[in-house]
């Protein structure tokens, strides 16, 4: 078996998060306690005991799916599953800043303020109601691409998300994502779903997020990156903290390339995929990209356990083979 650690991103938050994870795993507790501390409030009781309205919002969403993500990959640790043993990690948009504190480029607190940060300056980039995001079912990437720039008529209009072959989203102005849902449907989508989210991100109405993202990125300390970040903007591996501070401000008005992303782990020997955190969305793409590709995802102490096993059973498999 050879693994990727792949992290949710917005969409997958639901209250109680982690909770369990936390009441069965001291270092899992440890995380939400930290978090907590950086931001100087008890975003762990929103989490677990909080309204889903208040825990949707982007500044706390943020924040709270990544320390949940953390708290799984903690509770694994504390289990003796190492993240190196992984080839990859990578995240979906927010997700990617879960990935790097995994990975250790960045500590849990410094990830929790870049989110805070990330989440106020994409909400403020938009005035509520006028952007907009929509997901196209039943179109590819550049069917969708064509779609978008069809609707844009002058306006802001894009591809924003490539998550598998089913499944693009397009953000932007809100009319022009209203006309780009009318007119996928012309050219055959099977649905479009407007989605509930508070700000058109991942297209150009963004950049004033990407400049606040740069200013924050440019104050953060690097730790060692134990494992390649599969990027979300390039859909390949990088290393150089640099880099992908770079790239992290670029994702933020770039399109999320998730399809590639997983195309280019499983060309490059991933044979499973373990989504640590809130939900099974990235598990879902996974079997819509590539049938082949194994996934499980970890966000309760039950799946906790049963990775655990899972792992040394194709351990022993190994060894005898």
């Amino acid at each position: 078996m050879t693994l990727a650690f792949v992290f949710p991103g917005q969409g997958s938050q639901v209250v109680g998060m982690g909770k369990a994870l936390a009441e069965s795993y001291p270092a899992a507790k440890a995380v939400f306690e930290e978090v907590d501390e950086a931001l100087g409030e008890k975003l762990s009781a929103l989490i677990w005991d909080g309204d889903i309205e208040t825990l949707t919002l982007t500044e706390n969403a943020q924040p709270a799916l990544m320390a949940t993500s953390m708290a799984a990959l903690r509770a694994l640790e504390s289990e003796g599953v190492d993240v190196g043993r992984a080839a990859f990690v990578a995240g979906h948009s927010l997700g990617e800043y879960s990935a790097l504190a995994a990975s250790g480029l960045f500590s849990v607190a410094d990830t929790a303020r870049l989110l805070r940060t990330r989440g106020e300056a994409m909400q403020s980039a938009v005035p509520v109601g006028q952007g907009a995001m929509a997901a196209v079912l039943g179109l590819g990437f550049e069917a969708v691409e064509e779609v978008a720039a069809l609707a844009a008529q002058g306006e802001v209009c894009a591809a924003a998300n490539d998550n598998d072959p089913s499944q693009v989203v397009v953000s932007g102005h809100r009319a022009a994502v209203e006309r780009a849902a009318e007119i996928a449907k012309e050219k055959g989508a099977k649905r479009v779903v407007m989605l509930p989210v508070s700000a058109p991100f991942h297209c150009a109405l963004m950049e004033p997020a990407a400049h606040a993202m740069a200013q924050a990125l440019s104050s953060v300390q690097h730790g060692t990156l134990r494992v390649p970040l599969i990027a979300n903007v390039e859909a390949r591996p990088v290393t150089d903290p640099a880099t992908i501070c770079s790239l992290l401000v670029d994702q933020v008005t770039g399109n999320v390339r998730w399809r590639e992303s997983v195309e280019y782990m499983v060309a490059h020997g991933v044979t499973e995929l373990w989504e640590l955190g809130a939900g099974k969305a990235l598990c879902g793409m996974a079997r819509r990209i590539d049938r082949s590709l194994g996934s499980r995802a970890i966000g309760t102490p039950e799946d906790v356990v049963a990775a655990v096993a899972a792992l040394a059973e194709t351990r022993s498999a190994e060894a005898v083979s």
